[in-house]
């Protein structure tokens, strides 16, 4: 389940890093700077383009995905590090043994 979940969360993620990086800057954060002044900052005309409730909804699943994963990793325990676990001994290398020529 988790995994599955980790899959659609990553999906999400590339949809919406795409999405953003397609639409195209108006000038300044909001809206400001834009012919329509504040007057148009949350109207209907000026949310209505399907690349920004695109990003809305994929914003808001993105948001739901990473509270669910969350919470299913919450009662797990946490895995150990490499860095925690003991160090094995260290042995000598065996010394290989010097094969005896027979004096004639």
């Amino acid at each position: 389940m988790t995994n599955l979940l980790l899959v659609l969360f990553l999906l999400v993620t590339l949809a919406l890093i795409g999405v953003i990086l397609v639409q195209r800057s108006e000038g300044g954060g909001l809206g400001i700077g834009t012919t329509q002044g504040m007057g148009g900052f949350m109207s209907g005309r000026g949310t209505a383009n399907l690349l920004t409730r695109t990003t809305a909804v994929l914003g808001t699943i993105f948001m739901a995905l990473a509270l669910v994963l969350a919470m299913l990793g919450k009662g797990q325990a946490p895995s150990r590090s490499i860095l925690d676990m003991p160090v094995p001994p260290l042995t000598a290398p065996a010394v290989p043994a010097v094969p005896t020529v027979p004096n004639n």
